[in-house]
């Protein structure tokens, strides 16, 4: 046998797949268009109907939210509320996100967007006195304290003023 002579086997080559040209080239130029346009829309949808960011100004929430704390908000229970023209009340302990409409004094009136935690539902009668606030409702007749054993009820900032309010149908207390 002369082994002077190595012929390789055959080599089947696969055949690569044919592009369509120019209307292929169409087809990738338009996707990518498509994708840069539709980005932004659905980044704008997502921030007004599902997500929205906020950042923490203050040290009103403190336990819970500090100052410059960032937050991510899910609204889209608000918004399905909204779309099916249904009134939106969130649970009891929710941290909610409201405008407040201020007057600064100088005839303008300011809207601030203010981070709360719920306390008193519609019908719940809220009483604070003496640096306490009392819930007084149908499942606590005789009132409780709804920072009770959380880590609200050693807060160092006092709950100040006197207040006897139930709360309207439509509104929460934060």
């Amino acid at each position: 046998m002369d082994h002077s002579q190595h012929t390789p086997p055959p080599h089947h080559e696969t055949p690569a797949p044919q592009r369509f040209g120019a209307l292929s080239s169409v087809r990738d130029i338009m996707s990518t268009v498509g994708l840069l346009l539709l980005a932004p829309i659905a980044a704008i949808v997502f921030t007004a109907f599902v997500f929205q960011f906020y950042r923490v100004d203050g040290p009103s929430m403190q336990e819970t939210l500090h100052n410059n704390d960032r937050l991510i908000v899910y609204k889209l229970p608000k918004t399905i509320a909204h779309l099916t023209k249904n009134l939106y009340i969130p649970k009891r302990g929710d941290i909610i996100v409201f405008t407040r409409h201020e007057d600064e004094g100088d005839g303008q009136p300011q809207d601030r967007q203010l981070i709360k935690r719920v306390i008193g539902l519609p019908g719940d009668r809220v009483i604070v006195k003496d640096n306490k606030v009392t819930v007084i409702n149908t499942e606590h007749p005789d009132g409780y304290n709804p920072d009770a054993g959380t880590k609200h009820e050693r807060s160092t900032i006092p709950t100040t003023g006197n207040l006897d309010i139930t709360i309207p149908s439509g509104e929460v207390f934060v």
